[in-house]
C-alpha cells in the first residue's frame, strides 16, 4: 500500500510539473493539451500497477494528440476551427512525419526502463502481501495445536507457571508447525533477492522520480524542435 501510494504521489507531481510546461509557455493552448497530459500520466500508472499496456504506446498515442495543438496553435495559429476529421487526419500524419524529431524516442527510452522496474517492483511486493497474508492465516493442524498446548501449559500442572520452555523444546514444536510451509524457503530467499536487485535498479540508472520529472523537459524540447521545423512541417501536411 505504501509503495503505491509512494508512486501516486511521484505521478502526480510530475503531472502538474508538465501541466504547468503548457500554463507558463504554450498558454495557447493550454487548455486542450490538458486531457492528453492526464491521459499520459494514467496510462503511465496503469502500467506501473500491471496493466496489460507498455510505455511506447502510453507516449506515442499521447505524441499523435499532442501534434495537432501544436500544429495549429504554435506553428499555424490562423487556424481556428479545428474539426474532429482535420484533427485525426493530423494524428494520423504524426506517425508519417515525426514533427518531434527523436524526442518522442528518447522519451519512450528513458522512461520504459524506469517505469518496467518500478512495475516488476509493483507486483513483486503485491505478490509478497498476497502470501504473507496467506501464511499468515494458515490453519494449525491438530498435532501442532497439541504440540503448543503442551509446550505452554505442562509446567503449570506441577504449579510451575514461571518457567518457560527450553529454546530447543520451543525449536522443535515450531519445526514441527511451521513444516507446511517450511518448503516456501528457498523461493521466499529469491523472491528477497529479486526485490534488493529491483530496489537497487530504482536507485541507480533506473530512478523513477528522474524520470518522471523529466517528462516536463522531454516534452518542451520536442516542441521547440516542432516550432523550429514549422514551415517545412506546414509543407508536408499541405502536401499529403
Amino acid at each position: 500500500m505504501f509503495m503505491t501510494e509512494a508512486f501516486e504521489s511521484l505521478l502526480r507531481f510530475a503531472e502538474n510539473r508538465t501541466s504547468s510546461l503548457f500554463e507558463t509557455a504554450y498558454r495557447p493552448m493550454a487548455k486542450e493539451a490538458a486531457e492528453p497530459v492526464k491521459e499520459l500520466f494514467t496510462d503511465l500508472s496503469l502500467y506501473i500497477l500491471g496493466a496489460e499496456t507498455t510505455v511506447e504506446s502510453a507516449v506515442l498515442r499521447f505524441f499523435d494528440s499532442l501534434f495537432p495543438l501544436v500544429y495549429s496553435r504554435l506553428i499555424n495559429p490562423g487556424i481556428t476551427d479545428l474539426s474532429e476529421d482535420y484533427t485525426e487526419c493530423l494524428r494520423l500524419t504524426r506517425q508519417d512525419i515525426n514533427p518531434f524529431g527523436r524526442y518522442s524516442k528518447n522519451m519512450v527510452t528513458e522512461l520504459s526502463k524506469s517505469l518496467w522496474a518500478s512495475r516488476m517492483l509493483s507486483q513483486a511486493l503485491s505478490l509478497g502481501i498476497e502470501v504473507i497474508n496467506t501464511t499468515e492465516h494458515a490453519a494449525l493442524t491438530k498435532e501442532c495445536s497439541k504440540a503448543l498446548v503442551k509446550m505452554q501449559y505442562c509446567p503449570h500442572c506441577q504449579g510451575l507457571t514461571l518457567i518457560r520452555p527450553c529454546v530447543g523444546y520451543c525449536l522443535n514444536v515450531m519445526r514441527g508447525c511451521l513444516a507446511s510451509v517450511s518448503e516456501l524457503d528457498a523461493q521466499w530467499r529469491e523472491y528477497i533477492s529479486t526485490l534488493e536487485y529491483l530496489t537497487n535498479e530504482m536507485a541507480a540508472s533506473h530512478d523513477l522520480e528522474t524520470a518522471l520529472t523529466g517528462i516536463r523537459n522531454s516534452i518542451n524540447e520536442a516542441i521547440l524542435h516542432a516550432q523550429l521545423n514549422g514551415p517545412q512541417l506546414s509543407a508536408t501536411v499541405s502536401a499529403l
